[in-house]
């Protein structure tokens, strides 16, 4: 338990920014799902629009830093693979 007022005000902070940091991590996730289900549908126009919706979501997301930039790439190269792949 945090006794200085120091720590107290720190472990305030960092509820705060667990719970902010949480639902940008729960966006990113619904972002990726809505394109895997696009792709799973069939429809190659719609599937990259959504695409691109999804991939600014994804880079914002790894410029605050809450996945790393490299885990960002890799959705976004696995989805467009995915979507190229759709005949």
């Amino acid at each position: 338990m945090a006794n200085t007022a120091q720590a107290r005000k720190r472990a305030r902070q960092a509820s705060k920014q667990r719970e902010h940091n949480t639902s940008l991590r729960s966006e990113l996730r619904t972002a990726i799902k809505k394109v895997a289900k696009a792709i799973e549908v069939g429809d190659k126009a719609v599937a990259q629009a959504v695409f691109i919706e999804s991939t600014s979501i994804v880079d914002s997301i790894a410029d605050k830093k809450i996945i790393h930039k490299n885990k960002a790439a890799r959705h976004k190269s696995r989805l467009s693979a995915a979507i190229k792949a759709m005949a």
